[in-house]
């Protein structure tokens, strides 16, 4: 098992007691097995139980242990790869329908958190999206334009409306409406939670998946470290960052490392225009978030190197950057992290995620969320795969399935 975070991280003390299950102790039958309770897991066995399959979620340790405690709780439907370059990559079509199917599970996510009895701190957010240097401006007025001729709710600030309402400038900056943020950790706790209560999803946490066959029927069968097996019609991963432990001929992901931090709450937020989520144009990219308290999270940075930086540090470098430029941007704010971490994270090198059925193995699914837009991606993938297991075509499919052409070796690496 991977370690996917290091330092000292904050969703789990929002929720101190969360819910337990026990340990697999007998051998169950189910119409789907989901190995892994992370977002995508936890998404997965709630669209899947409420729409009528008996289904169970496996996971080695606890919910929510892994890349959820990391997360940041951004969800915007822009991507690390802006709409135009995904044109020239994939074409206007599939490019356009991907930006909306993002667009429609920031609105699914909603759906799902209003339906939780419990606070998830969910709150509707538009995003502001800053042009890093001036030479960025051209790019980023083409970003708005093909945004806007494409029905997505945006607008184009200019640097004086951005200094009337922030207390910086920049050379420009589109505005997403329609985003969102949430406390991650206990999202994924309230989702299972209510999976379980309301769907009769089947929780095992400390239930290590070790082996997966397929009989000549195909049913698979699913062995545990701890003996007892889980036979099943379908199975999907949602592993987080762990794909060498699946036999699918995956194309590996690029693993990188993220750092984060999040402050003390702030005496005054009111400089912070519109609780707006912030990022920017340059590569690494800032991003910037307020929680419902009034703290402020901030990351980015990524790099190279999946292995999180164990050094205090090496993370110290990393946190005083993000608090520096916090209080560049916000000169009021008490900038100093209260709790920092660094993080695995991981892009396909399309930077797109892989939802779908193994090329060459029936009936077994992944659903694995890479990218800046992980939560997203999760929501996206359960109903796509839903859609999968139930005959019902979907246009994603094509887009972010293990099969698409950007995802095969060139002859040259083969």
């Amino acid at each position: 098992m991977k370690h996917l975070h290091e330092g000292r991280l904050y969703w789990q003390e929002t929720l101190p007691n969360p819910t337990a299950y026990p340990p697999l102790e007998q051998e169950l039958h189910v119409d789907a097995a989901i190995v892994g309770g992370g977002m995508s897991g936890s998404l997965l066995g709630y669209i899947l139980a409420r729409s009528g399959l008996r289904t169970v979620l496996l996971e080695r340790g606890e919910a929510a242990g892994g890349s959820s405690q990391a997360n940041t709780g951004l969800l915007q439907f822009c991507n690390d790869v802006m709409l135009t370059d995904l044109i020239d990559q994939i074409g206007e079509h599939r490019a356009v329908t991907f930006y909306k199917a993002c667009a429609e599970a920031v609105n699914d996510l909603a759906d799902v958190a209003s339906s939780l009895p419990v606070d998830t701190a969910f709150e509707r957010s538009s995003s502001l999206y800053l042009a890093s240097t001036e030479q960025h401006v051209p790019k980023l007025r083409r970003e708005y334009d093909t945004l806007l001729a494409n029905g997505f709710d945006v607008e184009y600030w200019e640097p004086e409306l951005i200094g009337e309402r922030f207390p910086f400038r920049k050379s420009g900056a589109i505005v997403t409406h329609g985003d969102a943020q949430l406390n991650p950790y206990r999202f994924v706790h309230a989702v299972i939670d209510e999976a379980a209560a309301s769907f009769g999803l089947i929780v095992h946490e400390h239930t290590d998946v070790v082996g997966l066959r397929t009989d000549e029927k195909g049913q698979h069968t699913l062995s545990t470290s701890a003996g007892p097996a889980v036979h099943a019609k379908h199975v999907i991963y949602a592993v987080g960052y762990e794909p060498e432990e699946l036999r699918g001929k995956l194309v590996r992901a690029q693993l990188n490392r993220t750092s984060a931090i999040l402050t003390e709450q702030q005496a005054d937020v009111s400089p912070w225009y519109g609780r707006y989520l912030i990022w920017e144009t340059a590569r690494p990219y800032f991003y910037a978030r307020l929680t419902d308290d009034g703290r402020v999270i901030a990351g980015g940075y990524d790099e190279p190197g999946g292995k999180p930086l164990a050094g205090q540090h090496a993370r110290d470098e990393f946190s005083d950057k993000l608090a520096d430029r916090i209080k560049q941007l916000f000169p009021s704010f008490q900038t100093a992290p209260a709790y920092e971490w660094n993080a695995t994270f991981a892009l396909s090198q399309d930077e797109l995620p892989f939802i779908g059925e193994d090329p060459q193995w029936p009936q077994v699914y992944y659903c694995l969320g890479y990218g800046g837009n992980g939560t997203v991606y999760s929501m996206m993938g359960a109903k796509l795969i839903l859609d999968l297991i139930e005959g019902r075509s979907n246009p994603l499919a094509p887009i972010v399935g293990l099969g698409r052409k950007s995802l095969q070796p060139s002859p040259a690496s083969s």
